[in-house]
């Protein structure tokens, strides 16, 4: 029986779920639990997940929710995944689990508290205020100098290695949803980072072509953003 995952492409954590199973050539099969229709409240999804979240997994009776938790899981269930994604080093492991801990604290608190507060807001009849975006986006600018001289210190991927790990491909998901902000944004908020911006494009390529293919849905609703902010701006013009 295949594994199931239950995700939403444009959730970070789902995306960084499917690419990792694709590029291990994992069996699988992807059901969409779609966020905006809030089909994760669903009797049948609460079963598997009753922290209404994405992604989810179903392995045979098992059942496990929680991005971090389930990329360790396939890791060490599924036979033919390569080492440098989760090493038998306990040394090493330690170092990869270090950071994803510090992902939930810093980096997403920054990433997502940014992009829901300034684009996802708007569409959600929610309101943005500006004292939670600055915060979000201080968070976001301190994690991203960390990246820089801490975590990629040492290496071309995270914790000095030279081969991306589970923690690589979940922090670089994180990072590219800032790709929903304006492009002269995401240029201004990324730009600073060259050892970061150099990082994400060895990841993407270390797990090409899954990478954009799966990131497919967020540079469609890229343009789209895009596309209507920029005539909300012609309009403010004229």
């Amino acid at each position: 029986m295949a594994l199931k995952v239950y995700a939403d492409r444009m959730s970070q954590p789902s995306r960084a779920v499917l690419i990792f199973c694709k590029i291990n050539g994992i069996d699988f099969e992807e059901i969409r639990v779609d966020v905006l229709k809030n089909q994760q409240f669903s009797p049948e999804y609460k079963a598997i997940n009753p922290m209404h979240q994405v992604p989810a997994i179903v392995d045979g009776r098992f059942k496990l929710f929680e991005s971090h938790a389930i990329l360790i899981y396939i890791c060490s269930a599924f036979p033919g995944v390569a080492s440098h994604w989760y090493p038998g080093d306990l040394s090493k492991r330690a170092k990869i689990h270090s950071v994803l801990d510090w992902h939930h604290s810093n980096l997403r608190r920054g990433s997502a508290g940014l992009v829901f507060n300034t684009i996802l807001a708007h569409n959600d009849a929610h309101h943005a205020y500006p004292q939670v975006v600055n915060q979000a986006e201080g968070i976001l600018m301190k994690s991203l100098n960390k990246l820089e001289t801490f975590w990629l210190k040492d290496g071309r991927f995270l914790v000095g290695s030279s081969q991306p790990s589970i923690a690589d491909i979940s922090l670089v998901c994180e990072i590219m949803q800032l790709q929903l902000l304006s492009e002269k944004e995401c240029e201004r908020i990324l730009s600073p980072f060259k050892k970061v911006v150099e990082w994400i494009e060895d990841t993407k390529k270390a797990t090409a072509p899954h990478f954009d293919e799966v990131h497919g849905i967020l540079f469609r609703a890229q343009k789209r953003i895009r596309t209507e902010s920029g005539k909300d701006e012609l309009k403010s013009k004229l």
